[in-house]
């Protein structure tokens, strides 16, 4: 038996009289009980038969909580994940008083060992998306999930982040087929990934700070390090890399350039030297920074070789210094987001 998983209550912001007697926002109400104006199969009137549909996309939002005017929290229950899962979103500036506009949508992944809150308490990325027309999604993706449809079974965080909540988004946020990917660390694989085993969903892709080849020995044994640290078995994730190497194959963005062709990709990298954005950090944190940034440069720089010599539209930027860290992805956040709105448009 299904049962609805109630919103972390630290979440709530204050509620107008009314809807603490539903106990709900307005709007969460509206997007828990009816459907958005304006989306490709609803009209006004048709909640409960919209609702009924919800099974058609394998996910279903059981909790909004307002974090503010534009910003959401979600809870979604996930038929490929079996179980829910968190997401927060940045409304478009005209998405309450255009009821019948779809939007372009930006997926922002985060990293390993962090959560979907990541982006937004890490970055300006609401302030940044003041004037914007595009939703903002960003969704959890596990702390070793590594976007994938495990060879465990499940997780299915794949199946979860590029089918049911990209139509969910489009059901009930009225998000049209224009759409983008970007993400840091595991979450820069994960864009890559996603934008590769998915030719064509996306229209630009940008990764930062992240492993681009499965291949390279050290990747394998960082990973395999840093994953045994959680209890994870790299095994689980792919399968085992001599048995199952078709799987791992297809998961490697490095082995796969051709996929990219019709995406525009943006790769960025420190040298893994310290440098003043460093200025604070304690010496072990410099030390997993410095040490997580180094091999990376060359490695993209290659990646980015190749996709050039398939005709990839490719850009790059590989700086020096830069470490494992905050500072350099809000710069970088902001440098490309200009391209970002512009390839959405």
């Amino acid at each position: 038996m299904y049962v609805d998983i109630a919103p972390d209550p630290r979440w709530y912001t204050t509620l107008t009289s009314r809807a603490r007697l539903t106990g709900c926002s307005l709007l969460a109400c509206l997007l828990l009980l009816t459907p958005l104006y304006g989306t490709a199969t609803a009209a006004a009137g048709d909640g409960v038969e919209q609702a009924s549909r919800s099974a058609d996309i394998g996910a279903r939002i059981t909790a909004v909580s307002e974090l503010d005017a534009r910003t959401l929290d979600m809870t979604v229950r996930s038929r490929a994940m079996r179980s829910s899962v968190r997401v927060r979103v940045i409304l478009p500036k005209s998405w309450r008083s255009e009821r019948r506009r779809t939007f372009p949508v930006l997926y922002m992944l985060h990293g390993g060992e962090d959560d979907y809150t990541s982006w937004t308490r890490e970055t300006d990325v609401e302030a940044l998306a003041e004037n914007s027309e595009v939703l903002v999604v960003m969704p959890d993706g596990g702390r070793h999930g590594y976007y994938s449809d495990w060879y465990a079974g499940t997780p299915r965080w794949e199946t979860f982040h590029t089918v049911e909540l990209v139509r969910l988004m489009e059901r009930r946020f009225r998000a049209n087929s224009s759409r983008a990917v970007l993400g840091l660390s595991m979450g820069g694989f994960g864009a890559l990934n996603y934008a590769a085993r998915h030719r064509g969903t996306y229209r630009y892709v940008a990764s930062m700070s992240s492993y681009v080849d499965l291949d390279e020995p050290s990747v394998r044994y960082l990973l395999g390090l840093t994953s045994a640290m959680e209890g994870v078995d790299l095994k689980q994730v792919w399968g085992d890399p001599k048995e199952r190497d078709d799987i791992w194959r297809a998961h490697n963005p490095a082995a796969r350039p051709r996929a990219f062709r019709g995406t525009k990709v943006h790769l960025s990298a420190g040298s893994g030297t310290p440098g003043p954005m460093d200025e604070g950090h304690s010496f072990p944190v410099l030390v997993v920074g410095s040490a997580a940034e180094t091999a990376l440069p060359a490695s993209m720089k290659r990646f980015a070789e190749s996709l050039r010599s398939v005709g990839v539209d490719v850009s790059t930027n590989l700086y020096e210094p830069g470490t494992h860290s905050w500072p350099y992805w809000q710069r970088e956040l902001h440098l490309i987001w200009p391209t970002v709105m512009k390839e959405l448009s």
